[in-house]
This record gives structure tokens, C-alpha cells and sequence, in this order.
């Protein structure tokens, strides 16, 4: 799009495009504060309604114990990293479940010696979250 802006008597004609703005020419011209030149149509999707993509849960056999989703839901965060000594108890993952914050607790104590999922990964009821050794 292009306009005509006026700053202290002085026209400049502005080309906007994609959140960049660029100054075409320089006009005098009395009493113009904005004037729209020329019309586009841009199209820019809604992203608050796309879908959440995420790449699905492998359940991989490995070392210890596995954690896992008591429900299907989305994964808001991870609380811990590989070899991350744990507690009984302690939140592992926070699971989005029908609009509820789940936390996700370590079964036993150990170390983390595998998590198999990352952040907004979709998981099913019982897929392997983590393995605990």
C-alpha cells in the first residue's frame, strides 16, 4: 500500500509492505495529513484458530520405568531434562486435558533416562512420557 504522509509541510509518499515501510518520493504539499494512494488486499491467516501440530509420540522401548499419560491431552510444559535426578511425587510434565492443567507426576525415585515427548506434543492415554530408572 502507499500513502501520502505529511510531517512539518512536508509530503512523503510511503510504501508500506509486510511491516516495512519505505519512503518512494518527497512532494510539497499543504494541508495533507494521510492520504491512502493505492489499495492491496493482503490475506493474513488467523493463527489463534489453527490447529495445534505436533509430531506423534514414539514408544520406544529404553531404560526404567516408563511414565505415562493417564489421559489423552496436549503437553503445556516439561519440568525436567534427561538425567534429572527425581523424587516420588515430584511434576514431571503440566498435560492440557480438556481445558484443565494436569500435572504429571514421577511414579518413583530415579533419574530421568528418557522423555519422549516435547512441548505441545498431542499424546493418547497411556503413550510413554518419560522413562525413570
Amino acid at each position: 500500500m502507499k500513502y501520502i504522509v505529511t510531517i512539518n509541510d512536508n509530503s512523503y509518499e510511503v510504501e508500506v509492505e509486510r511491516g516495512k515501510a519505505t519512503i518512494v518520493g518527497t512532494d510539497e504539499v499543504a494541508n495533507v495529513v494521510v492520504q491512502k494512494v493505492e489499495t492491496a488486499s493482503i490475506s493474513v491467516p488467523d493463527i489463534t484458530k489453527q490447529p495445534v501440530t505436533a509430531e506423534p509420540v514414539t514408544n520406544t522401548v529404553g531404560e526404567g520405568e516408563p511414565l505415562k499419560a493417564p489421559m489423552p491431552g496436549a503437553i503445556l510444559d516439561i519440568l525436567v531434562t534427561q538425567g534429572d535426578k527425581v523424587k516420588e511425587g515430584d511434576i514431571i510434565f503440566i498435560l492440557e486435558a480438556m481445558k484443565m492443567e494436569n500435572d504429571i507426576m514421577a511414579t518413583k525415585d530415579g533419574v530421568v533416562t528418557q522423555i519422549l515427548v516435547t512441548k505441545g506434543t498431542l499424546v493418547a492415554t497411556n503413550d510413554v512420557l518419560a522413562r525413570i530408572q
